[in-house]
């Protein structure tokens, strides 16, 4: 019998313990299932969001206030908002959540203000890009007014005039920064006066007002506009939305942490009933422990083949680096080099129109005339005087020579003429190598130079082109004085911009093709306008056309404007680009400053 209840008892034991076992792994398993670096991955990450949307509105501060001046800076948060969310959501695939309808409805919510934020920014760009250029060309546009009202006689009418427009700069500039109703008011009393004022001056000052007046009217309805997004784009929940998710993840969070808590209480009341039963556990606990000794070799190993694949991505890494280096140099090596050939491919237009006419004319000389002449006066040596004084060929023979010799003549001017223009082509290439080289190192050369004579070198290098393409040339300058200015970066960069804009309008059939050109001379910067009636630059399309690589049309490379605008640079200048879009023209004005390089003949510097 005792046999019997002490099998009976180890069947209760066993069972006891099997059961205890299961109940024990059950709540193992459990408890293992609740992951805290899963939670607090997924919140960081919710966090990294926030941060990159109030990085987002910083950019678009930085935008209004015209720091930021390239808008894929505002486009990168947005990605980096994307891209997080996909690692998020990725995340949170591998686990299912305790209340995925409240989740579910805050991500809904997060994805619509995402999505309205996303539109208002978008149309704050249009906005804030029309009102930075209308800011930016305003002080340009009250200096013309001024310009011109100094150039004028002294009057009541030209001096309040000249008081109105300042007034209105200073206000406009104001206004941009501090909008206000009573601002725009005092500001469109102020343009009222100004066009009272401009019924009594000038038709060139009038349009100088008018243009003044329109950027200022610009500004007054961009930056109300501009304002107001800024205030829907800050009234966007995206940040409460977020925060919404935060909570939610948290209140998951603290659901599985309460539900690991209770796990881990059972384990421990189960634990204490087990505890009776450690004695049979024994012979378990020390295949535990070998296995245990096993795994901590097994990770060792492990850990071993890490390090090396460690040191290994290393120095692949550090190989990688060194011919990054040696890429990016060959990469400015051949930007260099393209710029050198582009340059110089502009200039030898002109070398090679040089030579065909030098060529066909020496073709076409009159000098084998002159060859048959003497032919016929040595035939008739013997009996000269009467050959010329009583044949009928003789007769014309001084005639004829006289008429050859001044052809001849004519021709050695024009040879000359045309390889004089070949040679200074021929200096100019070798000055645009010298100018790349100089990139390397701070040499400039400065000299005096005609800007009359320098505006007819750059139209003469282009002038077999231009005459084809049948483009007509105005010439809006006066007899200017002399300059000290680099003159071969001046013409390097007029020549480009007389070829781009020859370019522009080689498509046009519908109106005359149209080139102007214009010079300026201030008491502190030479002002040099290049203006065409081609095929226009989009308005998207204005901050990028000096980019290197930058080019709309098929056959371009973008290297021509790129090279102009960094030797602008070179001299302390600066070149920029105006266009009121498709089929209106452009206008590219380079303006170089004279204070710190001086004026020739005693004009202040």
């Amino acid at each position: 019998m005792s046999d019997i209840r002490r099998g009976n008892l180890w069947v209760v034991l066993v069972g006891a313990a099997l059961a205890l076992a299961g109940t024990l792994l059950f709540l193992f398993l459990r408890a293992d299932a609740y992951e805290p670096a899963r939670y607090f991955g997924s919140l960081a990450i919710l966090r990294q969001i926030k941060q990159s949307d109030a990085q987002w509105e910083v950019q678009v501060l930085r935008s209004r206030m015209g720091i930021n001046l390239d808008y894929d800076l505002l486009v990168d948060p947005l990605s980096e908002m994307d891209s997080n969310w996909q690692r998020l959501e990725q995340r949170l695939a591998d686990a299912p959540l305790h209340n995925p309808e409240r989740w579910e409805r805050s991500k809904e919510l997060y994805r619509t203000a995402l999505e309205e934020k996303s539109g208002l920014i978008e149309a704050f760009k249009s906005h804030n890009a029309i009102l930075r250029n209308s800011l930016n060309f305003l002080p340009t546009a009250e200096d013309d007014v001024q310009n011109l009202i100094s150039d004028q006689r002294s009057s009541m009418v030209l001096d309040t005039t000249s008081g109105y427009v300042f007034d209105a700069l200073l206000s406009t500039m104001e206004y941009s920064q501090v909008t206000t109703d009573e601002k725009a008011e005092d500001i469109q009393l102020g343009l009222q006066k100004i066009e009272e004022q401009k019924a009594g001056l000038s038709p060139d000052i009038g349009s100088a007002i008018d243009l003044f007046s329109a950027h200022v009217r610009t500004v007054l309805s961009e930056q109300k506009q501009v304002n107001a997004l800024l205030n829907q784009i800050a009234a966007v929940p995206v940040a409460t939305r977020l925060d919404a998710l935060i909570e939610v993840l948290s209140g998951e969070q603290l659901a599985a942490a309460a539900q690991d808590q209770i796990s881990h209480r059972y384990l421990l009341v189960f634990a204490a009933i087990l505890a009776a039963l450690l004695l049979f556990l024994g012979y378990w606990l020390l295949r535990s422990y070998a296995e245990i000794n096993r795994m901590n070799k097994a990770l060792q190993a492990a850990n071993d083949e890490l390090e090396r694949r460690v040191q290994v991505r290393t120095h692949e890494l550090q190989r990688a680096q060194s011919e990054l280096v040696a890429a990016a140099r060959h990469a400015g090596m051949a930007e260099i080099a393209t710029n050198v050939l582009h340059n110089v491919g502009n200039v030898l237009n002109s070398v090679n129109i040089s030579a065909d006419l030098v060529a066909r004319r020496v073709r076409n000389s009159k000098a084998l005339g002159l060859a048959r002449a003497v032919e016929m006066m040595t035939a008739h040596q013997e009996d000269l005087g009467a050959f010329i004084s009583h044949d009928e060929k003789g007769k014309l023979l001084p005639g004829y020579i006289a008429q050859v010799s001044e052809a001849l003549s004519s021709e050695r001017e024009s040879i000359v003429n045309e390889l004089e223009q070949m040679t200074r082509s021929v200096n100019h290439i070798k000055e645009i190598v010298s100018t790349q080289q100089s990139y390397a190192g701070p040499s400039s050369i400065v000299e005096p130079i005609s800007i009359n004579e320098l505006m007819e070198d750059a139209l003469r290098m282009q002038s077999d082109s231009l005459v084809r393409h049948q483009v007509e040339i105005v010439k809006e300058y006066d007899d200017l004085p002399e300059v000290v200015l680099d003159k071969h970066r001046t013409l390097l960069i007029l020549v480009n911009l007389i070829s781009n804009a020859k370019q522009a309008m080689s498509a046009q059939e519908d109106r005359p093709r149209r080139l102007t050109l214009s010079a300026q001379l201030g008491a502190s910067s030479l002002t040099i306008r290049v203006r065409d009636n081609g095929e226009g630059i989009e308005q998207a399309n204005l901050t990028r056309i000096f980019a290197h690589g930058f080019t709309t049309r098929k056959d371009g490379h973008g290297f021509g404007l790129h090279s102009c605008a960094l030797a602008a640079i070179e001299m302390d200048g600066s070149l920029r680009v105006e266009s009121d879009g498709l089929g209106t023209g452009a206008c590219f004005t380079l303006e170089i400053p004279m204070k710190k390089r001086g004026l020739a003949h005693g004009q202040p510097g």
